[in-house]
C-alpha cells in the first residue's frame, strides 16, 4: 500500500517525497549559491506537488556535485547560508526536509553530512557519513554514530548515506535504535543499479523497517546519477520506485511506521532483528543470547581483521589521485605535522 502516492493519506501515515534531483556542476561560491536557490525552489515544488506530503529527501550531492572538490571556498558550515536557506524553505512550505551538504573540517578532511530540518527550521537531525566511499571518496569519516529522532506522527527515522547502505551493519544499527523509517540518500551512478535495489530491499526486510532512498539523477557532463528513487516495505516490497530516470521527479509514497511496529511486536517467522539476539528461543528459553560472531568481537577489540588482509591491493585513495593519508583516525592535520 502507497495509498496512490500519499493521495489518500490515513491518519496514520507518513507521506514522503524522494527528489530525484538534477545532478549538478559546482565549483564556484557563485555555482553554489544557484545550487542552494535550486533546492529551495524544489522544495516548494514538493509542498505544490502534494499538499499531503510530511518529508521531503533530497539526494547526496545535491549542493555540491560529484566532483570531489574539497575547495574551502565551496564548503559549508552549520551555520552557514546554506543551510538558513534550507531551514526557511521548510518553514515556508511547512514541510520536513532532509539535506546534503559536505561541511567545512579546519582539523581535517571534509565531512560528507546529513540534515533532517523539521517544519520549524530546527535542524532535528545531524549525521556525517560513516563510511565513505572509498578509494574515490575523501571526506572524514563520520563521527557522531547512527543518530535516530521523532519525525512526522511520531515516526522513528534515522538516516544513512549512499555506501553506508552496502553494510547490513547500518540498517541495524538504525533498527536497533528504534528507527521505523531509515532514510538513504546517495549519488550513485549506473554500475550500481542492481546492488542499490537488492540492498535497499534487504535493509528493509532484515529489520522490519521501511526504506526511503533516492540518488542524484541525469549527468553533468562527465557523470551519469540514476536517480532510482525507491521506498520499501518493512516485508521488502517496493511500493514507489522511480524507472524513469527523469531529473526532478519526486517519488512519493504514503507508509505506515505504526504496522511497522505492529510487526515488531506480533511477528514470529523472520522476525529477525529481535531473533538475532535469542537464538533458537523455541529450544532454550530466551534464545541463546550469546555473541557468537568473531568479528564482532575482533571490532570491538581493535583487532578487525581478514584472512585474506595482507593481500588486499587498494587501502588508500592513491589510485583516484588522492596523498596517502599520513593522520591516523581522529587525529588533526595541525598535529600529525608535528
Amino acid at each position: 500500500m502507497n495509498g496512490l502516492g500519499g493521495l489518500n493519506k490515513s491518519e496514520n501515515g507518513v507521506v514522503i517525497g524522494l527528489v530525484q534531483l538534477q545532478l549538478p556542476s559546482v565549483v564556484t561560491p557563485t555555482d553554489l549559491k544557484a545550487q542552494t536557490d535550486k533546492i529551495v525552489a524544489m522544495v516548494a515544488k514538493a509542498r505544490r506537488n502534494l499538499g499531503t506530503m510530511d518529508l521531503v529527501v533530497f539526494p547526496e550531492y545535491a549542493l555540491h556535485g560529484l566532483s570531489m572538490d574539497i575547495n574551502p571556498e565551496i564548503m559549508c558550515r552549520i551555520d552557514g547560508p546554506e543551510v538558513a536557506a534550507f531551514k526557511k524553505a521548510c518553514v515556508d512550505n511547512r514541510i520536513w526536509g532532509c539535506f546534503s551538504i559536505m561541511e567545512l573540517n579546519p582539523g581535517g578532511m571534509p565531512y560528507n553530512t546529513g540534515l533532517i530540518i523539521d517544519d520549524q527550521g530546527e535542524i532535528r537531525l545531524n549525521y556525517r557519513k560513516m563510511h565513505p566511499w572509498v578509494p574515490v571518496e575523501p571526506w572524514e569519516p563520520g563521527d557522531f554514530g547512527v543518530p535516530v529522532i521523532e519525525g512526522p506522527k511520531g515516526a522513528k527515522i534515522a538516516l544513512i548515506i549512499c555506501h553506508d547502505g552496502m553494510f547490513p551493519e547500518m540498517a541495524r544499527e538504525c533498527a536497533y535504535k528504534g528507527a521505523e523509517i531509515m532514510l538513504r540518500t546517495a549519488g550513485y551512478t549506473a554500475p550500481i543499479r542492481e546492488s542499490w535495489r537488492f540492498t535497499n530491499q534487504a535493509n528493509a526486510f532484515q529489520n522490519l523497517m521501511i526504506t526511503a532512498n533516492v540518488c542524484m539523477c541525469g549527468t553533468d557532463g562527465s557523470f551519469d546519477s540514476m536517480g532510482e528513487g525507491m521506498i520499501v516495505n518493512f516485508d521488502g516490497s517496493v511500493i514507489a520506485h522511480g524507472l524513469t530516470g527523469r531529473p526532478d521527479e519526486i517519488i512519493t509514497a504514503e507508509v505506515r511506521p505504526d504496522l511497522v511496529r505492529e510487526a515488531r511486536i506480533g511477528w514470529g517467522v523472520e522476525n529477525n532483528i529481535y531473533q538475532l539476539g535469542h537464538r533458537a528461543y523455541t529450544a532454550v528459553k530466551g534464545g541463546a543470547q550469546d555473541c557468537p560472531y568473531t568479528f564482532m568481537h575482533d571490532m570491538v577489540a581493535g583487532k578487525y581483521r581478514l584472512p585474506w588482509e595482507d593481500a588486499v591491493k587498494v587501502t588508500d585513495g592513491t589510485s583516484c589521485g588522492f596523498p596517502a593519508p599520513t593522520r591516523t583516525y581522529g587525529e588533526r592535520f595541525d598535529k600529525a605535522a608535528e
